[in-house]
């Protein structure tokens, strides 16, 4: 429904506007709205907007909305606006849209869209948990467990004519539900994991038009293992944490036409079996399917369940319930597999072609019995075989097994594998590769941005950067997705996730792990090095808890968002406060780290041929020059809060802290060892004297030039730092030359040597087999922050947060040819397509309606500068760029 304007309203044709809409089942009372403007017309800006709020879409007018209507407000703010009409009951569903006004005309009113108001309390909850806290006979939980799903249903009558149905559900670990018979939703591995003694996520589904009105219905649900039963039972139980078996919570609250309701739980009337087709599932071994233990039609209105148990009430988790806000998984990708490949007996491999994350979709057709194993693996031996050593004890296989000669379409739905090779085995019959089918899995998140250069190499990268980041997003960011481990490591993503936020659409993952982070933290404030801490790793050391400050500033520099930063201040506070007082010393020396660099590469491919890269090598310098940084960090914190009694005690500290960095590390002209790491984090933290920085930002080059031969030497923790401050003390064409080697060690060696992701270690073709992931994404360091922010110059306005005004100032670095990159911000695409013929370079800028463009011109730029076809006044070397696109040439 469109309405008319208000008289005096000029409409704008073109002129759109569309609502970046908030999930369902929220449990925020005042959630914050925004919405995108788009249209043809150059340099337009938002001067006022009017929201209406309602109850229902018939009442979305400026007369009958009865939630909120704003009116209209001078404002050019369209992100982050809060919902402030009345207070929102429980299970209730909103609608909204929203008109705005620019300086060219008015736009009609936006498409509706909603949101769902969920139980925000622990007595909205109805019903109680259910599950089997045991092991049945066939089932083995020893260390190495298996554990088959649990199947719970129920029927039930709706009574009368439906006007709205809402799914409430927590199921632990993992759930699959259905109604009538079908999936409801498309999400897979539900909900996010979370630490369940602090924490447990629940989802909401709107099934209005699943249900059959006056008429009997069903619901089943199954239960995977997860996170919840551990993938190791009783193995270093002080190590890993265990939560009991799986269990469910299901409210089914139906609202019906004559204004009544209802409340469908679970309760010890539903039944229950775990003697169905999934004898075991686990992330790390695989799931054990046979077909011979279906039971057809469990899910349906009639199903004989007369031989299930009754379901038990169990103990509820000990978390508090929440309602998720950031997205489920989904199989976002099919990936067609290059080649099938028999290697003796009835063994076969499967070559995707790619380093993937997900499962393998079968289709086959055999004999009862007749049993298939799939197992995954990264890489090949030079026999051909599968190369598993580097996934320590996992087992990392599917088995299915045929109940008769029908063919059959299957695939798994409590694991997933980090895989490019499959072995299949016990096939019924030849297999032809189009039998096989990947899925790839991860958060159910938009791609944003788009990078491509002239340069081959540089593509390749971003390819691989790409498949690593995506299918390691698993409700969390985890370090590698094949092995047994799959942890959500703090330092793997510290400054990694500043250039994921140009990729991914990762805001609400993000925020979620802050969340994670924070309900991790002990009493006395030491924060863990895994987060949920699912392992007990609390090792006190200030780079990889300090990603928790990082990310907490990406956020905030990316969005504009300060709720960020407000609510996780009093933690980040309380740490640093902690790592004081336990570590550092009379001269102000932080004296605790943990990892140091971590995975340096070695001097040479040979030096680190069959060697173990698990080393520490803890540094007082990294760790003091991080709490330097920290203490920067928290003083823009307190002033963005409005917290200014806090700041002069973190500038106080940080000067203190600096004299004894000073004093303790710098030799002359260099810091500490002289290695590239101890240079590089005090010149990109500002801690180089003025008249020092050349002489030591030399000696990062004289490491990179002479004793590496144009390579980095640098791991975990410089890598962060590497590329943008070769860039900022002008030599990106140094730092391109990093980019682009295909020689040890770089990220060209890895593709070399057949890489489709990013190897955990500089070595990782050559390194002894116990550690060696060829999916992790933390030796990216900066590199694609580099690529959007240096190559494609796309930047957050230095005083502007959130791209609202936003910097464009490429790198126009010699050796290539062209760059071009796009980036959908909140406020739309930005684009930055810059390409060099000869001696003249011509650069293509997108500028979103509502924002502000600084571009930045080059200094090289002498000579005479084009404004689409106008020439730029004489020396103008910086201008204002209002919505629209340009083109530069000079």
């Amino acid at each position: 429904m469109v309405m008319g304007h208000p008289e005096g309203d000029v409409a704008v044709e073109g002129l759109k506007v569309e609502m970046l809409t908030n999930p369902s089942g929220i449990d925020v009372r005042f959630p914050k709205l925004s919405w995108q403007i788009s249209t043809d017309q150059k340099a337009t800006y938002q001067e006022a907007y009017q929201v209406l709020v309602a109850s229902s879409p018939e009442l979305l007018n400026t007369e009958e909305a009865d939630l909120w209507n704003s009116g209209k407000v001078a404002s050019d703010e369209c992100l982050n606006v809060r919902y402030a009409g009345e207070e929102l009951e429980k299970d209730t569903k909103v609608y909204w849209r929203v008109k705005v006004w620019t300086n060219h005309g008015s736009s009609a009113w936006s498409a509706t869209a909603h949101w769902s108001f969920g139980l925000p309390y622990y007595k909205d909850w109805r019903g109680r948990w259910i599950g089997f806290d045991r092991a049945f006979p066939w089932e083995d939980i020893s260390t190495f467990p298996t554990l088959g799903a649990r199947y719970f249903r129920n029927e039930f009558e709706v009574k009368k004519q439906i006007k709205r149905a809402t799914v409430y559900l927590m199921g632990l670990g993992l759930y699959e539900l259905h109604l009538n018979g079908q999936k409801v939703g498309d999400a897979v591995l539900a909900p996010s994991p979370t630490d369940y003694t602090q924490n447990v996520k629940y989802n909401t589904y709107d099934v209005t038009e699943m249900l059959r009105g006056e008429a009997e219905n069903a619901v089943g649900i199954m239960l995977g293992n997860g996170r919840y039963f551990t993938m190791r039972q009783n193995y270093k139980p002080y190590k890993i944490k265990n939560f009991g078996f799986p269990k469910v919570l299901f409210n089914l609250i139906i609202h019906y036409a004559d204004g009544s309701k209802e409340v469908v739980s679970t309760s010890d009337e539903w039944k229950g079996t775990a003697d169905g087709p999934i004898r075991n599932n686990n992330e790390y071994d695989g799931e054990y399917y046979d077909a011979n233990k279906e039971f057809p039609g469990w899910d349906s209105v009639g199903f004989d369940d007369s031989s299930w148990l009754q379901a038990e009430y169990v103990q509820e988790p000990r978390g508090d319930y929440e309602a998720q806000m950031n997205e489920n998984m989904k199989v976002m990708r099919e990936v067609v597999p290059i080649s099938l490949e028999a290697i003796g007996g009835d063994r076969y491999i499967l070559d995707m072609g790619q380093n993937m994350v997900g499962w393998l979709q079968m289709t086959a057709q055999g004999e009862k019995g007749d049993t298939v194993k799939l197992k995954f693996a990264e890489s090949l031996q030079e026999d051909g075989e599968l190369f598993m050593t580097n996934l320590r004890d996992a087992k990392v296989t599917d088995t299915y097994i045929l109940k008769d000669d029908q063919e059959v379409t299957w695939e798994p739905r409590f694991t997933y594998h980090g895989f490019r090779f499959v072995e299949i085995s016990g096939y019924p019959r030849e297999p032809k590769i189009e039998d096989f089918l990947g899925k790839m899995v991860y958060d159910d998140i938009r791609t944003l941005g788009q990078f491509e250069t002239s340069d081959p190499v540089l593509n390749q990268i971003y390819q691989n950067a790409w498949w690593g980041i995506a299918g390691n997003y698993k409700g969390m960011p985890v370090d590698c997705p094949q092995r047994n481990e799959r942890q959500p490591w703090l330092g793997d993503r510290a400054v990694g996730a500043h250039g994921e936020f140009y990729m991914f659409d990762n805001v609400r993952l993000y925020k979620k792990w802050l969340e994670d982070i924070r309900l991790a933290q002990k009493a006395d404030g030491a924060l863990p090095d895994v987060a949920p801490a699912y392992w007990r790793y609390y090792s006190d050391n200030m780079t990889w808890p300090g990603t928790y400050l990082m990310i907490a500033d990406m956020l905030y520099q990316q969005t504009g968002d300060t709720s960020v930063i407000r609510e996780n201040y009093a933690a980040m506070k309380k740490w640093l406060v902690y790592m004081a007082d336990r570590y550092m010393n009379d001269e102000f020396i932080v004296t605790k780290d943990s990892y140091g660099d971590w995975v340096v590469p070695p001097p040479s491919i040979e030096a680190g041929t069959g060697q173990n890269a698990d080393v520490k090598r803890p540094s007082a310098l990294i760790s003091t020059a991080y709490y330097y940084h920290f203490m920067e960090m928290m003083s823009d914190f307190a002033r963005v809060l409005g917290k200014q009694r806090d700041i002069p005690e973190y500038q106080a500290l940080k000067e203190r802290v600096h004299e004894g960095f000073q004093q303790a590390f710098y030799q002359d002209g260099f810091y500490g060892e002289n290695k590239m790491t101890d240079n590089l984090l005090p010149l990109a933290f500002g801690m180089v004297p003025e008249d020092d920085r050349q002489q030591v930002f030399d000696q990062v080059v004289e490491t990179i030039q002479v004793k590496n031969n144009g390579h980095l030497s640098t791991g975990l923790i410089g890598t962060q730092w590497l590329m943008r401050t070769l860039s900022d003390f002008g030599r990106a064409d140094l730092a391109l030359k990093i980019a682009t080697n295909t020689t040890f060690p770089s990220w060209g060696y890895m593709i070399e040597n057949g890489a489709t992701t990013i190897w955990e270690l500089w070595h990782g073709n050559v390194a002894k087999p116990t550690m060696n992931s060829q999916n992790h994404t933390m030796l990216l360091g900066d590199l694609t922050v580099w690529f959007y922010e240096y190559l494609a110059g796309i930047k957050a306005g230095a005083d502007s947060p959130g791209f609202k005004v936003f910097e464009l100032q490429p790198v126009f670095v010699e050796g290539l040819d062209s760059v071009k990159a796009s980036f959908d911000s909140p406020y739309g695409t930005i684009g930055s397509h810059w390409e060099r013929m000869g001696e003249q370079i011509t650069w293509k800028i997108k500028v979103p309606v509502n924002t502000t463009a600084i571009v930045k011109m080059p200094i090289a730029a002498t000579g005479e500068i084009l404004l689409n076809g106008e020439v730029l006044r004489s020396g103008e070397m910086e201008v204002r760029l209002s919505s629209g696109e340009y083109e530069l040439v000079f």
